[in-house]
């Protein structure tokens, strides 16, 4: 054949051309996950709906994250409805042909706790009504037991099933470990896979390895991969990931990008162009005019939650493998008992440290820790529990205690496996301390924890008078959110949003150096109870005494005798639940917050002595 018949053009496309070109990679827009992976709001739907169609006037995106994880939680918090914001956010797209997908926790659902199994159904058949056309699975310890009524409801629905894996990289987290759970999903009718790289720590010949192994042994299967990038690692697993068949890369765009986000979907496009795979044009104007926009909404009420740290990629998560999307509540949480351990460094005679040098010391403990937990992959919830159990150690050795000398009733329930059944093996000193303190291991199915509660909810509706909405969206949200919902329908979110939005802005008018747990400890002054030592908030958000979900708990009682560094309460701030601890041992001589009550980080809410 002669030269000259390799260059015949069809459509100005060279034949030579079209024998070299890859398959076509479609981009999916994380819009959610930008903003919940920033800071602790989403965009309201005024918002929302501006947005909708200049993101469809790009043209680069097949798919967009509409929902799920904390979208319909955060909503309630600011007191707006999530059910309208659902629906109107979702029509553009649906109207442009864009399959929109939302995220939700398996058997947490979209809370940070177990679910029960009625509420669970009931979920897909709202948000498919609602126009969200895929639900993303994911279970934080790739326990298929939690995956498979996922994938069920899904299905019946009448939704696109897409089961994620929940990426981390460790001895026990092996391709052979991750198709095993492939195959189970599969037999559950899940229709695609999504590569949940939360921490962006999945190495990207390993990850390559593994779309290669699903797409040949289930072609049929559409591959979706998510990766962070706050390691730095993601845009190399994109380009492997891509070589090895996936479908569908998950992308960001500024200036929600990069950082502790996603990777940008113009360097995204640009690589795999290059690559020569199939990719669509972005539409540069338009991409510019929804960068403006977000940043728009940004300078209103949400840049006053988005921490600029989050914009910083660091090499350090390599080794803990911590999400990004927590770095914010992390730091401080971090931030919070600062003070407290370096009063005991003191104390025992022990140089203190520096903020940066308690970061790098967290990083080094949950690497420690995380082997003796069982390797549950850092994500939603169990992402917060190792964290909580690694802040904890920091202090009980700098007060010259044992590591896990108080571990929390969360940190307790992954332990015990009542979330799920742990990747690995604990170390022998966890599981002889279960049995020190009498706990006994959950070999059970987790959901059968959770008994059905619809009725109930049904009944409370019909007490209040409250309407349960179009296709029972609002009986879902209450059902899901119950204690955010009533908050909102009572007006109270709405009152205790704004008081806060307000504080935050004349704390932003006028910058001063922020308090400290040590620096009030050590200052404050009160005539009501001189000498004593106050119990500082460590965060802002939510005070929960003693048990985090029961709202009849109450403070101690004055005269309860508390030991230095013991927990007395958590306070439920944006993402996590960050602990109070006692600074001093002693007895408690008062509290000045009931449960429930809304305080902010340095707030004086008791105190011992």
């Amino acid at each position: 054949m002669h030269y000259s018949d390799y260059m015949l053009n069809w459509d100005n496309v060279s034949y030579i051309s079209v024998l070299n070109m890859k398959k076509e990679i479609k981009f999916s827009l994380v819009y959610r996950d930008m903003w919940q992976s920033s800071g602790k709001y989403q965009p309201r739907v005024d918002q929302l709906t501006r947005i909708a169609p200049v993101i469809v006037e790009m043209g680069c995106f097949d798919r967009i994250e509409t929902n799920g994880g904390a979208f319909e939680q955060v909503n309630l918090m600011y007191g707006e409805n999530p059910n309208k914001a659902v629906r109107a956010w979702t029509k553009e797209f649906n109207k442009a042909g864009i399959q929109t997908h939302m995220l939700e926790r398996a058997l947490n659902g979209l809370r940070m706790y177990g679910v029960p199994k009625d509420v669970r159904q009931l979920m897909p058949k709202v948000k498919k009504a609602q126009g969200v056309d895929i639900m993303r699975s994911f279970c934080g310890l790739n326990d298929p037991r939690n995956l498979e009524l996922s994938v069920k409801y899904a299905k019946e629905a009448g939704m696109i099933s897409q089961a994620a894996l929940s990426i981390t990289h460790s001895p026990v987290h092996t391709v052979e470990y991750y198709m095993g759970i492939v195959d189970k999903l599969v037999e559950f009718g899940a229709d695609e896979i999504c590569l949940k790289d939360m921490a962006g720590v999945g190495r990207p010949a390993t990850l390559g390895r593994l779309v290669k192994e699903i797409k040949t042994k289930y072609p049929h299967i559409v591959v979706q991969y998510h990766g962070h990038t706050g390691p730095g690692l993601s845009m190399a697993s994109t380009l492997m990931v891509a070589e090895a068949g996936a479908d569908v890369i998950d992308c960001a765009m500024e200036p929600l990008s990069w950082g502790m986000v996603h990777p940008d979907v113009i360097s995204v496009q640009a690589m795999l162009k290059d690559a020569g795979f199939a990719v669509k044009d972005i539409n540069m104007d338009a991409y510019m005019a929804a960068r403006k926009l977000t940043q728009e909404f940004i300078d209103d009420f949400l840049g006053l939650y988005i921490n600029p740290g989050n914009r910083i990629s660091s090499s350090l998560l390599v080794g803990c493998g911590l999400p990004g999307g927590m770095m914010g509540s992390m730091m401080s949480d971090l931030r919070g008992v600062h003070g407290a351990i370096n009063m005991a460094l003191k104390k025992n005679g022990k140089p203190e440290v520096s903020f940066e040098e308690l970061t790098v010391q967290l990083f080094q403990e949950v690497e420690h820790i995380w082997p003796m937990l069982g390797y549950p992959p850092l994500v939603t919830p169990f992402s917060q529990y190792t964290k909580n159990i690694a802040v904890m150690n920091l202090l009980a050795m700098a007060q010259g205690k044992p590591r896990f000398s108080q571990i929390d009733k969360d940190s307790w329930s992954m332990i015990l496996g009542r979330a799920g059944k742990l990747p690995g093996q604990l170390a022998p000193e966890i599981v002889e301390l279960a049995k020190q303190q009498g706990m006994e291991f959950y070999t059970g199915v987790p959901q059968d924890a959770y008994p059905d509660a619809l009725p109930a909810y049904i009944k409370e509706m019909e007490q209040n008078g409250w309407d349960r909405g179009e296709d029972d969206e609002e009986l879902f949200e209450l059902a899901m959110h119950d204690r955010q919902y009533r908050d909102y329908k009572s007006g109270l979110a709405k009152e205790r949003f704004n008081k806060e939005v307000a504080q935050l802005r004349a704390e932003k008018d006028a910058p001063k150096a922020p308090a400290t747990a040590e620096s009030i400890a050590l200052n404050y002054i009160t005539p009501k109870h001189p000498g004593a030592t106050p119990l500082v908030a460590t965060a802002t958000g939510r005070m929960l005494w003693e048990v985090r979900f029961d709202d009849q708990s109450t403070a101690p009682a004055p005269g309860t005798e508390v030991k230095e560094g013991a927990t007395l309460a958590n306070i439920e701030a944006s993402y996590a639940i960050v602990p109070l601890t006692a600074l001093k041992g002693g007895r408690v001589v008062d509290t000045c917050v009931k449960q429930g009550q809304m305080v902010k980080k340095g707030d004086v809410v008791g105190w011992v002595e």
